[in-house]
C-alpha cells in the first residue's frame, strides 16, 4: 500500500479557475501546484464532465519549443490544437497540461538532446547519452487531477501506450483510444518513426489498425 504522503491524490493541490477564450472554443482553465516540485500544472476543460459518457481526454507534457514556437521537429504543437479542436467540436472534455518539457528532462536539456540529433542521434539515443531515461516522464499527478473533476473513464487522445498503461495502473478506465496523427514532416520523420520503433507508440490510425489485424 502507498504511503499516503506520497499517494497521488496528494502530489497536488488544486488553486484556482478562470475562463479561457481560445480560437475554438472558450473552455475553463484550472490551476495546481506540485508539491514536491513547486510547478504549476493545468487543466482545461469544457462541459460537464462528471455525469455521462466517458469525456473526450489528453494528456500533454508541456513542450515550449513545439506549443509555442511553431517547431517542425516534433509533431507536439499540432497534437495540442487537435485536441483542443476535437474537444471543441464535441463540446465537452478535458486537456491536462503538465509541465514535464522534453519527456521529463527538461528545456535546456532537450536543447542539449536537439544538438546530440543533428549529430546523428535519435531521440532515444539523445536522453541515453544525457544520461536520462529514454522516456523520464511521471503520470501519477493525472489521477487527483481527474479527480477533481469527478472523472472515472475517458476516451483518451494519445498514440502513447505508456499513457494507457499509466491510467490504468492509476484506476482510470480507458475507455477508448483516439489516435492523434498530425503534422508528419520532413524535419520530424525520423522522430515519429523513433517513437514508433523504439517506444512502442502506434502511428497508424484506427482504420488502418483494423485493416492491419492489430485491433
Amino acid at each position: 500500500m502507498q504511503d499516503n504522503a506520497t499517494a497521488p491524490s496528494n502530489l497536488v493541490d488544486y488553486v484556482t479557475s478562470c475562463s479561457l477564450p481560445t480560437p475554438w472554443a472558450q473552455f475553463t482553465l484550472h490551476a495546481f501546484v506540485e508539491h514536491s516540485t513547486g510547478k504549476e500544472h493545468l487543466a482545461m476543460t469544457l462541459g460537464d464532465l462528471s455525469t455521462g459518457d466517458a469525456p473526450l481526454a489528453r494528456i500533454h507534457s508541456e513542450c515550449l519549443t513545439g506549443d509555442v514556437m511553431f517547431s517542425q521537429r516534433c509533431d507536439c504543437g499540432a497534437q495540442l490544437e487537435s485536441a483542443l479542436r476535437r474537444i471543441a467540436d464535441e463540446g465537452r472534455g478535458i486537456l491536462l497540461y503538465l509541465r514535464q518539457e522534453g519527456r521529463g528532462i527538461g528545456l535546456v536539456n532537450k536543447i542539449r538532446a536537439y544538438r546530440l540529433q543533428e549529430a546523428g542521434a535519435d531521440t532515444v539515443e539523445a536522453n541515453l547519452q544525457l544520461g536520462f531515461h529514454a522516456d523520464a516522464r511521471n503520470y501519477e499527478l493525472v489521477l487527483p487531477m481527474l479527480e477533481q473533476f469527478g472523472i472515472e473513464a475517458v476516451r483518451l487522445m494519445t498514440n502513447n501506450p505508456r499513457k494507457i498503461d499509466a491510467l490504468g495502473k492509476l484506476g482510470i478506465k480507458v475507455a477508448e483510444r483516439v489516435p492523434l496523427l498530425v503534422n508528419r514532416n520532413v524535419y520530424n520523420e525520423n522522430y515519429l518513426n523513433t517513437k514508433q520503433a523504439k517506444l512502442g507508440h502506434m502511428m497508424t490510425s484506427a482504420t488502418e489498425a483494423v485493416l492491419d489485424g492489430e485491433a
